[in-house]
């Protein structure tokens, strides 16, 4: 979401006088932080994080907004032949012939690594994957800056924005948790700047902020 957030702002400046003041963290970080009092005027996270979030009264009732899907891909190094990744069968024996695996560290709270660590489980190969694997503490891009690794597995964003990675595609369908990757956003319950927050939804579910979405990597959802 850094990405996306980062090329909508100076849009978002123009279009609404206000200026963008973010701060990033997992999704499960970022819960916890709001769950624990920290106020915010807007917050975007999986769609069923916010709902929690406003059934425990941190999120104001009625403002939340389905914005766009993500899910579970796989990237290589620059210039590495492409791997097979269309079946569950044939991703499972790319991930077993690779020689090291990084993903998001699941004890951060990163949704796509706790996802991907529920799949090597479900496939039987947690422990030969574990003896190679290497848990990503921040994005793609930061990660290959001081580390490699033959594949990398997160969301297409995160790819996307990592040069020295390519996209080869996301994991088999039957291996997405479609309602576990959609990004919402929604009003703090005690946010600073209502009229702010509320613009600021209305920018992020725009045909604007839609195309910007697709090109990061993200599904809009239609409306």
């Amino acid at each position: 979401m850094k990405a996306v957030l980062g090329d909508l702002a100076g849009e978002y400046a123009r279009a609404t006088g206000h200026t963008l003041a973010v701060s990033l963290g997992a999704a499960g970080a970022v819960a916890d932080r709001i769950r624990e009092g920290e106020d915010c005027d807007v917050a975007i996270v999986q769609k069923r994080v916010l709902d929690a979030l406003a059934q425990q009264g941190k999120i104001a009732e009625g403002s939340i907004v389905t914005l766009a899907r993500s899910g579970i891909a796989l990237a290589v190094r620059k210039g590495m032949a492409m791997p097979v990744i269309d079946t569950v069968e044939a991703l499972k024996k790319s991930l077993l012939a690779a020689r090291s695996v990084a993903y998001d560290d699941p004890e951060m709270g990163h949704a796509s690594g706790v996802h991907f660590r529920g799949i090597i489980e479900r496939l039987g190969i947690a422990q030969a994957i574990g003896s190679k694997a290497k848990l990503m503490k921040h994005a793609v891009a930061e990660f290959a800056a001081r580390d490699e690794a033959e594949i990398v597995v997160t969301q297409p964003m995160e790819i996307l924005a990592a040069p020295d990675y390519e996209l080869v595609g996301w994991l088999p369908p039957e291996l997405q948790d479609e309602d576990g990757f959609t990004w919402a956003a929604g009003m703090g319950a005690h946010a600073g700047d209502p009229d702010a927050a509320k613009a600021l939804i209305r920018f992020l579910s725009s045909p604007e902020a839609a195309s910007v979405f697709e090109t990061r990597g993200m599904l809009p959802v239609a409306r």
